[in-house]
């Protein structure tokens, strides 16, 4: 599990008055960059392993908005890696609050940079993260979010 917190810039606002849908994608990918680097992943070690990430799915469900100055919490957490691809999942919460404001979730898969055919993902990025099974509940409990609210 891994925990971003940031205040939402002026600048990730739209015509609307809350947050850009685009913001939160962009959101997202820093997490799992993020995540991954904390965990030794950098680029220069995915390069080095001959193995990175490309994006074949997102899926995100928008619940409340989010507005300039809100300071957030970025959860993300690997559910499953199997073979060649990975579920990440993610959860948007306001800094203290239990609510989401978006969750989501994307398909990785690993690829081989040189040919751009999917590969095995290496065995030592595995044991580098603990997989998080059980979804929100389970994120929200390890993070120490849960209330009887929270489901």
């Amino acid at each position: 599990m891994f925990i971003h917190t940031f205040e939402v810039p002026g600048s990730s606002i739209d015509g609307y008055g809350h947050v850009s849908n685009i913001e939160y994608l962009r959101w997202m990918q820093d997490g799992a960059t993020a995540h991954t680097a904390s965990e030794g992943w950098t680029l220069d070690r995915y390069r080095q392993s001959r193995a990175i990430w490309v994006v074949r799915r997102h899926s995100i469900d928008y619940l409340m908005p989010a507005y300039a100055s809100d300071r957030l919490d970025l959860h993300t957490w690997i559910e499953w890696v199997r073979d060649c691809q990975s579920v990440r999942r993610y959860l948007l919460t306001r800094e203290g609050d239990v609510r989401a404001l978006a969750r989501a979730e994307t398909l990785w898969v690993c690829v081989d940079p040189e040919s751009g055919r999917p590969k095995r993902v290496p065995e030592d990025f595995i044991q580098a993260f603990e997989l998080v099974v059980g979804g929100e509940a389970e994120a929200l409990r390890i993070v120490g979010k849960a209330s009887d609210s929270a489901s």
